[in-house]
């Protein structure tokens, strides 16, 4: 009985204490690693975020730019740190669902390792194609890729990234075979579509939509669920004949595992609120990012079958990263 009672009062007093910890926090800066270079896509969406938690909560945000290894060096390093709230990880598609499958051997589990904390973005992919391809819808371009096997050619960023992986995709959704050409960057290969050397690009929004604008580059889909709001005339693949395809790289952020869940929850109450106010929401439509936010039970969920959809394909197409 009395070590029944011990085992009790320590329970309690441990949920008292991860009550106290949460009310106070936070106390100090918060540290958030991004796993790409400062100035990108990511970058932009956390330094907006962040700006708004140091002006509600009177704490800085200090960004971590932590780019190396296709997200993996950014990623152990938030694995690995205190549980504490203080050390938070903006993870994508790349770094939590993709990389676990290309690289087994990884010192950190996404699933076992962090804490969901609340889908920040999602960033709808498009696919676009050099104007002088006959081909102006989904439908039209598997037509004549399946007339021609073989005889196109795609971009990718690299082999392994999710420029490859989004259009290995769609290869295995509509039957088509078209060759991987990869690039050391998405620069380079939106380069050499617009200059006629490849024909089509399975890329992010923000990076192409001033090329389709200008008439360099011709927009057949988006890989979303739904219409971007930041492209609403062009349709989705799923509405294109093919149900079900969904492309769409994430932003999402984490806390190690065994972080208190009172503290999860208040982080997620303040980034869902962020979210939804209309200015913030209007400026990251603007730059192509969907804002997403929810409860973590939908980010691990939405995970959870993201690196399953990821862990097939590379598996039934034996893709590796350079």
């Amino acid at each position: 009985m009395k070590t029944s009672f011990r085992l009790l009062s320590t329970l309690i007093l441990a949920a008292l204490a991860g009550t106290v910890s949460a009310q106070d926090y936070p106390t100090r800066p918060i540290r958030i690693v991004i796993t790409f270079p400062a100035g990108g896509p990511s970058d932009v969406v956390v330094r907006t975020i962040g700006q708004r938690i140091t002006e509600n909560w009177g704490q800085p945000i200090v960004v971590d730019n932590r780019g190396g290894g296709g997200g993996i060096v950014g990623t152990e390093i938030v694995a690995h740190a205190a549980p504490d709230g203080y050390n938070l990880l903006v993870g994508t598609a790349g770094g939590m669902s993709i990389n676990p499958a290309l690289h087994p051997k990884l010192s950190y589990d996404p699933l076992r390792d962090f804490a969901p904390v609340a889908m920040l973005v999602l960033n709808p992919q498009i696919l676009v194609v050099h104007p002088a391809f006959p081909a102006a819808s989904v439908k039209e371009l598997v037509a004549l890729a399946k007339a021609k096997p073989g005889q196109y050619n795609y971009a990718s960023a690299g082999s392994g990234t999710a420029t490859h992986l989004g259009m290995e995709l769609f290869k295995a959704t509509t039957g088509i075979n078209v060759v991987h050409v990869p690039y050391k960057g998405g620069a380079p290969a939106t380069t050499d579509l617009i200059a006629g050397q490849v024909q089509m690009l399975f890329v992010s929004i923000p990076s192409v939509m001033p090329h389709v604008k200008a008439g360099k580059l011709r927009a057949i889909a988006v890989g979303s669920a739904k219409r971007s709001r930041s492209a609403p005339d062009v349709p989705t693949v799923a509405e294109s004949g093919y149900p079900g395809f969904e492309y769409a790289n994430w932003n999402a952020l984490f806390a190690p595992a065994k972080t208190p869940a009172a503290i999860v929850a208040r982080l997620n109450g303040e980034v869902v609120k962020i979210l939804k106010e209309p200015d913030v929401a209007q400026r990251l439509v603007a730059m192509g990012a969907e804002p997403d936010p929810g409860p973590p039970d939908a980010l691990a969920r939405y995970m959870r079958e993201d690196a399953a959809r990821w862990k097939k394909l590379i598996q039934a197409t034996g893709i590796r990263a350079d």
